[in-house]
């Protein structure tokens, strides 16, 4: 049903409240996009507002003033609205979804049971239960309420579904694919179960899989927006740009102002105009193996050469991280090896102590220097996982090993560049977020230095 035709008529109108067909088809319209919330959400306000009174006393149109606020997300004004209702099978069944929703699943608990005495499905009710009690983290409570309807819940599409959502939170993910596909065979349009077997296979690697059930999941759902962002993500990493391109421009279409949904269009927009920069590349190389060279291969006096074995300089890299001043400090280490050395250098367009960065003027004390490490040492060991960056920048880290802001900063701009699909609105997320940490990535000097 067009959600226009949901309008003050056709909700508020009679008498009736509305089926569970009715109900079930008013949220389904709702969730087409923000154009069609937004259109009955005005129309369902100016109605409550302009009949206010008459509807707070008559119990059947406050339920149903309360079913237009639950089909707009709207719980708490719903709850208000069914305390106005009264007390019947619907209202406590509505009730405890409401409740559930916020997040006070306790309450919600003692009122599905309430619905449940009152005449409500015992078996909607148990595996309604049971989410509740998962979403609460009481995951043992949930296994025993679903072990007391195993014997009727065995052949129920909805039992497989939440012994998958249980397996999934006690971290057994192989178990949690059986039930989610028992239940997909038992119910081929269960658009969650289809979500949550896809992401199962997304986590394995399983990419092929993957894709085959989001797309199965779009099916059965239009805009089911978790679907449409991680398949999109799947297509671009097997550079399936056209059709990544339209999951993300289908959920813009529903919802112009979601946000990851644009990050994803700016990433895939770049991915069309990304390009390898091989000159560049070849320079980078040709400078790398220069300043690889080991100091065995240039003619220096065996004075020269003992003092930089002595002082571990094994490469002409090394010598860019220490100044003349460090060379001369060294016992038995003189102005004519220094001018060996930067023959040598000069020689390859070097110079001493290139590589290293200016040092702010004062240097700490040593406890503040102390705990200055302390905090950096701890900086580097976070997880990437707690940095603000979307799916797609977390899975080209995966692909290159990083797990930690100290392996992430040792890369540089070109490194990451370089993976695949990683674009410069990934790079920018990244270092934005590390910027957040006082962190950056590596610049070329520092990348040399590490040689």
């Amino acid at each position: 049903m067009d959600v226009s035709l949901w309008d003050t008529s056709s909700l508020l109108a009679d008498k009736e409240p509305l089926t569970e067909e009715q109900f079930e088809q008013l949220k389904n319209d709702l969730n087409q996009g923000e154009k069609q919330r937004g259109q009955f959400k005005d129309m369902h306000l100016e109605t409550v507002e302009k009949q206010r009174s008459a509807l707070a006393k008559d119990a059947v149109m406050a339920l149903k003033t309360a079913q237009g606020f639950f089909a707009l997300s709207e719980y708490s004004e719903a709850l208000k609205w069914l305390e106005k209702a009264g007390a019947g099978k619907q209202q406590c069944y509505l009730k405890a979804c409401s409740l559930r929703a916020l997040g006070n699943y306790s309450e919600a608990v003692s009122e599905f049971e309430a619905a449940e005495s009152k005449g409500y499905d015992g078996f909607d009710i148990a595996v309604a239960i049971v989410d509740c009690l998962r979403q609460a983290d009481d995951l043992e409570g949930a296994a025993e309420r679903l072990k007391r309807i195993s014997r009727v819940g065995n052949i129920r599409a909805e039992y497989h579904y939440q012994m998958g959502r249980l397996h999934e939170a006690n971290g057994l993910h192989e178990e949690a694919i059986d039930e989610f596909e028992r239940t997909i065979t038992l119910n081929a349009n269960h658009s969650e179960a289809l979500f949550h077997l896809a992401y199962a296979c997304d986590l394995y690697g399983l990419d092929d899989k993957a894709i085959d059930y989001y797309e199965q999941c779009i099916e059965t759902s239009n805009n089911y927006v978790s679907a449409l962002l991680n398949l999109a993500v799947l297509y671009e990493d097997i550079e399936e740009y056209a059709p990544a391109l339209q999951c993300i421009m289908k959920v813009l279409a529903a919802y112009p102002n979601h946000k990851r949904a644009r990050l994803f269009l700016k990433d895939i927009n770049s991915s069309f105009t990304m390009y390898y920069d091989e000159d560049q590349e070849k320079r980078i190389d040709r400078r790398n193996k220069v300043l690889e060279i080991p100091m065995s291969d240039f003619e220096l006096s065996v004075r020269s050469r003992n003092c930089l074995r002595k002082m571990n300089i094994r490469s002409l890299g090394d010598l860019l991280r220490v100044t003349e001043t460090e060379l001369l400090a060294y016992k038995n280490f003189g102005e004519t090896s220094l001018q060996e050395i930067k023959a040598v250098l000069n020689a390859k367009g070097l110079r001493l102590g290139q590589m290293l960065e200016d040092h702010k003027n004062g240097a700490p004390k040593p406890a503040e220097e102390e705990q200055e490490q302390d905090a950096k040492n701890e900086v580097l060991q976070t997880s990437v996982s707690r940095l603000t960056m979307s799916v797609r920048s977390r899975k080209c880290l995966e692909r290159l090993n990083i797990n930690s802001v100290g392996e992430l900063i040792k890369c540089t701009e070109a490194e990451l560049l370089g993976c695949k699909n990683f674009g410069m609105t990934s790079l920018d997320e990244i270092k934005t977020s590390l910027k957040e940490y006082g962190m950056s990535l590596r610049q070329l000097e520092e990348e040399l230095r590490s040689q």
